[in-house]
């Protein structure tokens, strides 16, 4: 799963993007620093990987993990192409979900590329360019679908309606995640790669003396704004972040205490960002290897075995399963057993967050 990391430029994505894989990508006082798009993986945190480690010392540790595309900052025009603002849009068509990184304070050193901040007109602008650049996908579309019914084919006709009806919204300066389809009708969209499609969740970028304020005014405008069109919100400071990844766990720790955080704001992040996407994670363990396996909300057991290997999915016979808590809590999986603990689930059997598992399949 990939997320894009979006906004104007300086607003402290690429700082943003050096927190959260250490990948050292270019990081200026300048617009444009980011020209190709970065791509870093990072592991999502999970107390519950560390526990099972304790539990078994396994060879391998393996934590789930997402992608973060960052993408170089858009400006007014993007959707015509300014700023090479054409290039970039193609980039984010292709992520699952977007962090729009919104600059949450005042600094006259660090150049905007308006002159000041302003969270509501700069997620405007953005917001502005993707129904722009959608629009332009749409109009496309329904140009497309209008000639293939030319030919007296009626078929299309369902098709058009859901277009028309995102075009109409979209027109309406409001995003397509906005327009409400039914399953039926989601199914015409999902070729489209519209950007505002996709979900959104809001990264309040703020200066390091802000830490621990919780009523900042420039974060409470983007928290109205994200709680009217349904958007997630999370609040850093992108420099701490970055100066927070370069420590090791445990002068880590000290500097988060010494910030008063029970944790890193990336962690927050990241595990937003998950959750964003509607994923969960199963557990295997063993003194092989303890992981963490990436699943969408509502996968069946079946199709969950087959993230581990596609025989596994072929041959399933059924799933052991037992809670983490009742595993931890009781030390192993021979004493979950003996309490009865251990469930045998079937083909229809519903994964969910946090099942260690024992798949039994048979080639």
């Amino acid at each position: 799963m990939e997320l894009g990391i979006v906004g104007l430029p300086n607003v402290g994505k690429s700082t943003l993007f050096n927190a959260i894989t250490k990948a050292g990508a270019e990081s200026a006082n300048y617009p444009f620093c980011t020209i190709e798009p970065n791509v870093g993986v990072v592991a999502v945190p999970d107390s519950r990987l560390d526990e099972l480690a304790k539990m078994y010392n396994p060879e391998k540790y393996t934590p789930a993990v997402i992608k973060f595309v960052d993408i170089a900052g858009l400006v007014k025009g993007a959707s015509k192409g300014e700023g090479l603002g054409n290039k970039f849009l193609s980039n984010i068509r292709e992520v699952d979900a977007v962090v729009h990184v919104v600059r949450c304070f005042d600094d006259p050193d660090v150049i905007h590329v308006d002159g000041n901040a302003d969270p509501e007109r700069d997620i405007g602008v953005i917001n502005l360019e993707l129904i722009l650049s959608d629009m332009e996908v749409m109009e496309k579309r329904i140009d497309r679908t209008k000639k293939m019914m030319k030919g007296g084919d009626k078929s299309y006709q369902a098709a058009l309606d859901v277009y028309e009806k995102i075009y109409a919204a979209l027109e309406a300066e409001k995003a397509a995640r906005s327009v409400e389809l039914d399953a039926d009708e989601m199914e015409f969209t999902k070729d489209l790669q519209l950007i505002t499609m996709k979900p959104v969740l809001y990264c309040c970028n703020i200066k390091e003396d802000d830490i621990g304020n919780d009523d900042i005014p420039y974060v409470n405008t983007v928290k109205k704004i994200a709680s009217e069109e349904g958007s997630q919100v999370v609040v850093i400071s992108a420099k701490i972040e970055e100066e927070l990844s370069q420590l090791d766990d445990e002068d880590r720790q000290m500097f988060l205490d010494d910030l008063g955080l029970d944790s890193a704001g990336l962690d927050k992040m990241i595990q937003a960002s998950y959750k964003l996407l509607g994923l969960i994670s199963f557990l295997t363990a063993g003194p092989q290897e303890v992981r963490a396996w990436t699943i969408k909300e509502g996968t069946k057991a079946p199709q969950a075995a087959g993230k581990i290997h596609s025989d596994f999915e072929r041959g399933f016979i059924r799933a052991e399963v037992v809670s983490f808590d009742d595993l931890v809590g009781l030390g192993s999986m021979a004493a979950c057993k003996e309490k009865g603990l251990v469930r045998s689930e079937g083909k229809e059997y519903v994964m969910k967050d946090g099942d260690v598992v024992l798949f039994r399949f048979n080639v």
